[in-house]
């Protein structure tokens, strides 16, 4: 660490009391310079929230910086570097490097002479929510124009320097040359240095060709890895603030039916006086307390005596499926195309399959609890918090506290995974409350059973299909019914707090039966998609977990496929070939099935009395944009009913790959994670409440039991980027249940894999 940096450390150490702090506001250009920490996020060490809680409310109050401005997404130094505000938050996919690299890029400079700072809504510009794999996708054209703008306005400037015009300028590293005239240079930082650019962006700054591209699409690793190998990188829940309490919220250990909410009975404050200097807070049916010693907090929401009101109006976990199915929905056909019906008659199909599928409730189960730290003060807030759209968490805090937006600040800490919209932001508010009761800092941490129960859920599924294909192995006809709820719009706390009414999103591409999944990747003539949408109020909370539905999509629709080309006797990676939409899917699948060695049979081929038996299967999916494709290896012990999942082969086309590796990594973690999904991962609740609340009732893959995992980046430089963080969930769910049907001959309609699932399968088989 420089000295600078050590420097503006030990000054944010030094915070002044409440009445003391400055009342100065503060430039973005400004806070940069008051210390190199501020600048590289991994060397802070946790003190970068006492610095900005130094700096005041005022300072808090700045308005969100104008994305028309180039200053917004640029800053360059007076020693030829530049930090490069970005939008979107780290999540482990290595966007805040990949984002770098787009920018250096553009400006020509080298990766070592860019950096950036945390998301901060007053630092920050708004590029929406990192979710839907689309910090590359949707993050980096802004991105490159902004740089690409700049690289133009440095260009002139050096022009005039120079003496010499644009056309016989060029650049490295930051360093613009006259061609032909040797000595006769000068760098960024001295045409701007540390100045404001003061120009809009026009959008009309010429790109680079991808043909002249060094930085893009290499490899160089990720910025945030060193500090989290050796232990110093700052986690959210490292972060502490001055004076700051330490906080819990007490509720009901589960949840229960979204629309119920949970209401407080009886409570006794009296129940607690045992432990020094803690206290009860409450808010509507929002209960929590606080203490000046963490051990004293956890106590106190241990020990407090409080009863609930739960209605016992859950179909519960064995039930739920049929309480969907039977439910009075609102259906709307997503998709049509061709005459379905005609299509499925004798006369047209020569084959067909059909069968009804069952997808759980599975959790984000973060390794680590969510939390937040806030100091809600009587005319502004400070938000430290884990979400993944802080500019939305800050609305909805701003909402809560009954104040504007412009007052509250939310500043983004990494936390240890979610992988969809987890208990970040119900935390995050939950904070905001405890700190206004209290009228202090407060640092609230969930405990395991606080995530686990009150999650918001991936959401059950129940799908319907229906394919045929004609005697010459063409697929004629699809049809796709399902039946699922939408996702939570209103946060648990905030129902608590101010008996806010539970309420669902409105109908989203995501949460729907989806056109790119069910069926998008083949060539079929005929195709009706039907959405049943089921009222989640009876059901359990749910956001979007990675790639929302579509495991049970693929779970569905690649067995009926599977099946499909055991009744053609056809081997079921030619069958998916000879059907394919078009080539870029047929890269993915051309490439897990190279990548496996794959040896053509017809599904379920080899069916043997053995105890142990082994299958492969293969299968195609996606979320959204990009496309993917997988292989299976599984062992499955009939005597035992235990699967494993030996080996997992994924292949993404997300177009132009920024940096390989990165999509690699991702591939990695997803196949490894729809493995688990698979195999495990299960909410389980009765009629009143969730039961499923720690790692032995909700388990995940462990280390041993880990696949072995090949990642295939399908490199497209003559496309523009998409999503890579979720688009090979689905192919992978799908190849797992027909290596499965390819081992047994057995179709399995519900996942997790669980032993007591199998055997029954196998026994009624």
């Amino acid at each position: 660490m420089s000295a600078r940096s050590s420097e503006a450390i030990k000054s944010a150490s030094k915070s002044s009391p409440r009445s003391e702090r400055p009342s100065r506001a503060i430039d973005r250009r400004d806070f940069l310079k008051a210390g190199g920490a501020l600048i590289v996020g991994f060397s802070s060490a946790g003190m970068m929230a006492d610095k900005l809680f130094a700096q005041g409310p005022p300072f808090m109050r700045m308005p969100g910086p104008d994305p028309r401005q180039l200053d917004t997404w640029l800053a360059v130094h007076s020693d030829n570097t530049a930090t490069v505000y970005i939008g979107y938050v780290e999540l482990g996919q290595g966007s805040t490097t990949s984002l770098l690299q787009v920018s250096a890029e553009e400006l020509d400079f080298d990766l070592s002479q860019v950096s950036t700072v945390r998301v901060d809504t007053s630092i920050s510009p708004n590029q929406g929510g990192t979710y839907s794999s689309s910090a590359i996708a949707r993050g980096s054209p802004a991105i490159r124009q902004a740089a690409a703008e700049a690289r133009q306005v440095l260009l002139k400037m050096a022009s005039q320097r120079l003496g010499a015009p644009v056309e016989q300028l060029t650049v490295a590293k930051g360093v613009v040359s006259v061609i032909g005239a040797s000595g006769k240079s000068v760098t960024y930082g001295e045409l701007i240095g540390d100045k404001r650019f003061d120009v809009e962006i026009t959008g009309k700054a010429p790109l680079k060709p991808v043909a002249e591209y060094t930085l893009v699409g290499s490899r160089p690793p990720r910025n945030d890895i060193p500090a989290k190998v050796r232990g110093t990188f700052t986690y959210l829940q490292h972060v502490r603030l001055p004076g700051m309490l330490h906080g819990r919220i007490v509720r009901p250990r589960g949840q229960g039916a979204y629309g119920a909410g949970a209401k407080v009975k009886s409570l006794d404050e009296t129940s607690i006086a045992h432990i020094p200097a803690a206290r009860v807070l409450r808010k509507g049916d929002f209960v929590g307390v606080v203490a000046p010693r963490e051990w004293d907090a956890v106590r106190a929401a241990r020990d407090l005596k409080i009863e609930w009101d739960m209605p016992a109006t859950l179909p519960g976990s064995d039930d739920v499926y049929a309480a969907m199915r039977a439910e009075q929905t609102v259906d709307r056909v997503v998709l049509q195309r061709g005459d379905v019906a005609t299509a499925f008659s004798a006369a047209n199909a020569a084959h067909t399959a059909s069968g009804t599928y069952h997808g759980p409730y599975q959790a984000h189960a973060c390794f680590g609890p969510n939390g937040a730290l806030a100091d809600v003060r009587a005319d502004s807030a400070l938000l430290i918090c884990s979400s993944q759209d802080v500019y939305t968490t800050r609305g909805t805090v701003a909402r809560l506290l009954g104040m504007k937006p412009e007052q509250v600040r939310a500043e983004y800490y990494e936390g240890s995974g979610t992988y969809g919209h987890s208990c970040y932001d119900d935390s995050a508010q939950a904070a905001a409350i405890l700190s206004q009761l209290a009228g202090k800092p407060v640092r609230l941490q969930f405990m395991r059973w606080d995530e686990h129960g009150w999650d918001p859920y991936g959401a059950a599924h129940v799908g319907e299909v229906r394919i045929a294909a004609d005697a010459n192995g063409k697929l004629v006809a699809y049809q796709y019914d399902g039946w699922q709820h939408n996702w939570a719009a209103v946060e648990s706390s905030e129902q608590l707090a101010l008996g806010t009414p539970a309420a669902e999103w409105r109908l989203g591409m995501a949460q729907q039966v989806n056109p790119s999944q069910c069926g998008g990747m083949y060539d079929i003539p005929n195709i009706k998609l039907i959405n049943h949408q089921v009222d989640g109020l009876k059901y359990l909370k749910a956001a979007w977990l990675r790639s929302p539905l579509d495991l049970a999509f693929s779970f569905a629709s690649e067995q009926t496929l599977d099946e499909l080309a055991r009744m053609l006797r056809m081997d079921a990676y030619a069958f998916r070939r000879m059907n394919i939409a078009n080539e870029r899917w047929r890269g993915v699948l051309d490439a897990v099935a190279e990548a496996s060695k794959w040896v053509p049979r017809p599904p379920a081929s080899r069916v043997s009395d053995a105890k142990i038996v082994q299958g492969h299967g293969i299968a195609l999916g996606t979320h959204l944009t990009s496309y993917g494709g997988a292989v299976a290896e599984v062992e499955v012990n009939k005597e035992t009913g235990a699967v494993a999942v030996k080996h997992l082969y994924g292949a993404i086309d997300a177009g132009l790959a920024v940096n390989p590796a990165f999509i690699e990594n991702q591939i990695s973690g997803q196949l490894v994670q729809a493995a688990s999904r698979m195999l495990l991962e299960e909410v389980t609740f009765n009629k009143t409440n969730v039961t499923s609340l720690d790692w032995n009732s909700y388990p995940i893959l462990r280390f041993e039991e880990c696949p072995k995992v090949t990642p295939i980046c399908v490199q497209r430089l003559d496309q523009r980027s998409t999503g890579a963080g979720e688009e090979v969930m689905a192919a992978t769910a799908g190849a797992i249940a027909c290596a499965f049907f390819d081992a047994t001959g057995v179709r399995m309609t519900e996942f997790p894999l669980t032993p007591k699932r199998v055997l029954a399968a196998l026994r009624k088989s």
